[in-house]
């Protein structure tokens, strides 16, 4: 089991289930939406996610057709997203859980627009666009 929480502590939640292989994606909307260099987040089923509190303080952004950014309306914090086309299945933003994380990045996408003042680190795959299918 996982908890986390939003920075402002308005949205708490638990992850009862396993987070799924962790990819860090540096295309440009994930490098916006977080202000950082790159999104790290894990796959879970939609099922495993229990609000705790604050449902009612989140809200979405379509960034792009059929992709939407769930975030707390206090303090801005992406907590996951969901796309239209995998109904059971959220993207969990790593950086929100309060309880620690095992493993590391298992790929990194959309390298081919991360921010040029970041060096990647270590040997998980890197993926100009996304993961080849």
């Amino acid at each position: 089991m996982h908890a986390g929480s939003c920075l402002c502590g308005a949205v708490r939640y638990e992850v009862h289930g396993e987070l799924g292989p962790i990819t860090v994606c540096h295309c440009s909307k994930c490098r916006k939406a977080n202000g950082s260099a790159f999104s790290a987040v894990a796959p879970i089923a939609r099922a495993d996610l229990n609000l705790l509190g604050g449902k009612d303080a989140l809200a979405e952004f379509e960034s792009s057709p059929g992709m939407h950014r769930v975030f707390c309306t206090g303090c801005g914090a992406q907590l996951y997203s969901r796309r239209d086309a995998m109904p059971d299945l959220l993207r969990l933003r790593l950086g929100t859980l309060d309880t620690p994380v095992e493993g590391e990045p298992s790929q990194h996408i959309f390298t081919s627009y991360k921010a040029a003042w970041y060096a990647i680190p270590g040997d998980a795959p890197q993926y100009p666009e996304h993961i080849p299918t």
